[in-house]
């Protein structure tokens, strides 16, 4: 179970809402992969299956390793001009680039 990272309300509903597109069964994975001009970046993608190291939250999986990156972080879903995002606050990001796709830790 993850319990160190909250998801807000929109954040939840907009996955209910994308994951009821999807094959009954899928999940929405979050992850940290290297990469971006700051070193890491998030990764937001559906799956089908969850393994030995998936920490889960209702139909969310997140491996041990991201999720040790992302204690304390608050997921968001948000409206703003450049598009609809989903977005996350992370304290442990020390900077970030400027179109905040990646960050460094």
């Amino acid at each position: 179970m993850i319990k160190e990272i909250k998801f807000t309300d929109k954040a939840l509903k907009q996955i209910d809402i994308l994951l009821s597109k999807r094959d009954k069964g899928s999940f929405f994975r979050i992850a940290i992969k290297g990469g971006g001009c700051s070193g890491f970046q998030y990764e937001f993608t559906f799956d089908n299956s969850r393994t030995d190291e998936d920490l889960n939250y209702k139909n969310i999986l997140i491996d041990k390793t991201s999720a040790d990156l992302l204690k304390g972080s608050e997921v968001d879903f948000v409206n703003e001009l450049i598009g609809s995002q989903f977005k996350i606050s992370n304290p442990q990001s020390k900077s970030s680039c400027g179109c905040g796709v990646s960050f460094s830790l």
